[in-house]
């Protein structure tokens, strides 16, 4: 499913592309390795809102990949400490802080108020909570995912585009991925992946080009590889098919990684 725009991004005057982008909400759920580097590409292309919504703290070890916090900010919430980095760089941007989890009674809330959510998060039934509640609340969104040199990522849009529950009706058994304690996360990894999904808000928002709505483009940076894998939603999804068996956000256990 293609998103298009009927202008050509090139041919847009520069101020009705500023307006557009100036009125624009995006969320981000997890302001880590993904949604760091996320919420600076979307702060500086001049973004109206941004929600940043993270109950962590700064640690020691999130500086190697999380690049917009500092050794200074050790031990300060995360969404705190990252409203004041943009607001310095970026004052016109309004930034929205939700110093707290994400969870199945706060998501649709949350959602609701924004126009696109970045997936940020760092475990898988915390994305599957993020993908249910964005397919309920009919939000668009990206879903991304790293771990050691590898990373994905796609674009949802509820009711015309395959889900993540297209892909994989149910979570996998956690035992069965390997964790981020394991595999590590490399930075650079992480940051090529968060602007990506920055780019999908943008063109969202602004109604240019094609989203990466039924396709996972995957990331493998130990062979400098690309690769596009076509998806489509399913009719039988318990989500967003024709019969759906889920009808509130799935509750989550906490999990960490990114």
């Amino acid at each position: 499913m293609e998103h298009r725009n009927p202008t050509d991004s090139t041919t847009q005057p520069i101020g009705a592309t500023r307006e557009r982008l100036a009125r624009g909400r995006v969320l981000i759920v997890g302001v880590g390795g993904l949604g760091a580097p996320a919420a600076l590409q979307l702060a500086a292309a001049g973004i109206g809102t941004l929600g940043l919504i993270d109950s962590d703290t700064v640690d020691v070890s999130n500086l190697h990949r999380q690049i917009i916090y500092r050794t200074a900010d050790l031990g300060r919430p995360k969404v705190v400490t990252a409203a004041e980095r943009l607001a310095a760089s970026y004052p016109a941007v309004a930034v929205r802080c939700f110093a707290q989890r994400l969870t199945a009674g706060n998501a649709a809330n949350l959602f609701c108020d924004f126009d696109f959510v970045v997936d940020a998060t760092d475990g898988v039934a915390s994305k599957y909570l993020v993908n249910d509640a964005a397919v309920l609340c009919r939000v668009p969104f990206s879903h991304a995912g790293v771990l050691a040199f590898h990373g994905q990522t796609m674009t949802v849009l509820p009711g015309r585009s395959a889900c993540l529950r297209c892909l994989f009706p149910t979570p996998p058994n956690p035992d069965e991925l390997p964790t981020c304690q394991e595999a590590g996360i490399i930075g650079s990894v992480a940051g090529t992946i968060g602007v990506l999904q920055a780019t999908e808000a943008l063109k969202y928002l602004l109604g240019v080009g094609q989203l990466l709505t039924d396709r996972l483009l995957t990331y493998d940076a130990t062979a400098a590889r690309w690769r596009t894998v076509a998806l489509r939603r399913r009719r039988d999804c318990p989500l967003c098919g024709e019969r759906p068996t889920i009808h509130t956000p799935v509750a989550v256990e906490s999990d960490s990684c990114a």
